[in-house]
Formats: C-alpha cells, sequence, structure tokens
C-alpha cells in the first residue's frame, strides 16, 4: 500500500485529494493529471436544468477567498448521465456525484438512477441546499430532516453516500449523528458560511442574491474545529472541506480527524493547487519519517486536565 492511501468506508483512494464540488469541471483537466487525485467530485446536479441566480455571483473579500451564490446551475440529470458521467469515466480516479434536490423525494429519485450506474462509486448528498417544501431551510440544518433524507437514500443504493454538512447550525455533531444513525457511510465537513458583503460606494450587496457562501483560507480555524467536533461525535470517515490552500492545512484537518480533505477555493487561485497540496503533504510525511499517512489521521494530541 501506497503511504498516501486511505479508506474511507467502502470507498479506497489512492490519495487524501479531491475537489469541492463546484470549484472542479471538465476544462480542469487540461491543467492537471485528474489520474493523481483521490477521487473526482464535480459540481452538484439537480433533475432538472436550472440557470442559477444572477449575476454577480462572486465577490472577494479582504480577509482572503471568496463570497458566492452561483445557484446550483446544472444542466439536469438526463445531460450528466449521457456527457459528463461518460468523460469521467476514461480516468481512473473513483467518481463521486454530487446531487442537489428541491425535496427528498427528488433527492431519492436523482440518487437512485445515478447508484445504478457502474461508473459512479459514491454520491455526496448536498443537503446544505434550501427545502423547499419546508420554507426553504437547508435540509442538513435540521437533524429529523438529515435522517429522513438519508435514509430515504440508503434504501434505494447500495453505494457509499456521503452527506455534506452545513456549517451554519448549531449543533454540526447533532446532525453527524442524525446521519449515521440513518445509514452513511462517510461525512463531508463542511461546506460554505453564510456571508454577505457590501459595496460602501455604491451601498447595494456585491452580490445579486445578497448573502452568499464565504469559502476560502480564512474559514479554515472554523473548519478544523467541525471537523474535530464531529470525529468526536462519529464513528464515519471524515471528508474535510474548507479553506484549504496548502499541504499542511490538509495535514491540519486529518490531525483534527478528516480521512481525506477536499479542496475548494485554491483551485480557483492555482489550477494545479490539488497536485501541490497532495506533494506538500508527503514532503510533510518526510520531514516527520512518516511512512503511512493513516498515522495522522485524528492525531492531535490534546491536553485535557
Amino acid at each position: 500500500m501506497s503511504g498516501l492511501e486511505v479508506t474511507l468506508g467502502k470507498l479506497h483512494l489512492k490519495n487524501p485529494i479531491m475537489p469541492a464540488s463546484g470549484t472542479f469541471a471538465e476544462q480542469m483537466t487540461n491543467y492537471i493529471d485528474v489520474n493523481q487525485l483521490g477521487a473526482i467530485i464535480p459540481k452538484s446536479i439537480t433533475k432538472h436544468r436550472r440557470t442559477g441566480n444572477p449575476t454577480p455571483r462572486i465577490c472577494e473579500t479582504k480577509a482572503g477567498g471568496m463570497i458566492n451564490s452561483i445557484g446550483i446551475q446544472s444542466e439536469g440529470l438526463t445531460y450528466f448521465k449521457e456527457k459528463t458521467i461518460p468523460f469521467y469515466a476514461s480516468f481512473s480516479t473513483p467518481f463521486i456525484p454530487s446531487v442537489s434536490a428541491d425535496s427528498i423525494e427528488e433527492f431519492t429519485e436523482v440518487c437512485e438512477e445515478l447508484g445504478e450506474m457502474d461508473e459512479v462509486d459514491a454520491i455526496e448528498l448536498n443537503i446544505s441546499c434550501p427545502n423547499l417544501k419546508n420554507n426553504g431551510v437547508a435540509f442538513g440544518m435540521d437533524p429529523s430532516v438529515s435522517y429522513e433524507l438519508v435514509n430515504r437514500v440508503r434504501k434505494v443504493i447500495k453505494k457509499p453516500i456521503i452527506p455534506k454538512l452545513s456549517p451554519n447550525v448549531t449543533s454540526i455533531a447533532e446532525i453527524a449523528r442524525a446521519c449515521e444513525a440513518a445509514g452513511a457511510d462517510i461525512l463531508t465537513v463542511s461546506n460554505t458560511f453564510i456571508a454577505m458583503s457590501i459595496d460602501v460606494h455604491t451601498r447595494k450587496p456585491k452580490i445579486s442574491n445578497v448573502m452568499g457562501g464565504y469559502s476560502g483560507p480564512a474559514i479554515l480555524p472554523l473548519v478544523v474545529r467541525l471537523v474535530y467536533q464531529v470525529h468526536q461525535a462519529s464513528s464515519l470517515p471524515i471528508i474535510g472541506c474548507g479553506g484549504v490552500m496548502t499541504g499542511e492545512d490538509a495535514v491540519e484537518l486529518m490531525l483534527a480527524g478528516a480521512s481525506a480533505v477536499q479542496i475548494g477555493t485554491a483551485s480557483f487561485v492555482d489550477p494545479e493547487a490539488m497536485i501541490t497540496i497532495r506533494e506538500e503533504i508527503e514532503e510533510y510525511m518526510k520531514l516527520h519519517g512518516i511512512k503511512d499517512i493513516q498515522e495522522i489521521i485524528g492525531g492531535v494530541m490534546v491536553h485535557k486536565p
């Protein structure tokens, strides 16, 4: 076994690095060798085609990072099955679609169709998106709704399911336990933080949707805390997501309890960031004489009086 290989339940990855949903597209294959990644996760797919929110949909922040409100722009499930999946099937890297939907019924229907495809290795559930039948509250903000959604999907597919938890909750540990009880295999921790930025000269919000999701290096300490809390509350493998810009950032998430790491904003800064971060993890392991990356997962040493 290579020193970078990780196992997340039934999912075996050649290394722990993968893109965060929404930050990776087919055009990225022109810049990096996708076969060097641990997994491929494209932008969230919906049942029907969606145009997304009106522009402007992205703005940068002074603290580093960006706010976005794309609105889950999607070509729809039919296009995804006919075009997107065959394209990624040409690579040896495990393929993990991310699914978003407006209702539990729609989540279940899309997951059932994707779960029947041999090219699909696991499915990430974007439960941070709004539940239109519940006044727009995100599925992942309510433990009972999270449980029901994961439980319904569990009944229609056998492949690993990965709820992507929202950081915008009072207790992420409670949501994690609900997903685990419902049959989740892996947890992604977490998604973007709800934020808002204003142009002081025009006095208007910088993005048309007023509020959006904040990502980038400034949120790393917040995500480290979330990963640590979920690792303490659940026995499921964790994919850490949020604020990782360097190999040391990725190692920090893994010491907190993540078995793998998603890269998002860093890829907008440098399309080769995922490969660089993987190489920097290897350098860290050599520096500390670590032969197997499993040694650092959850390896933070916390002094408890």
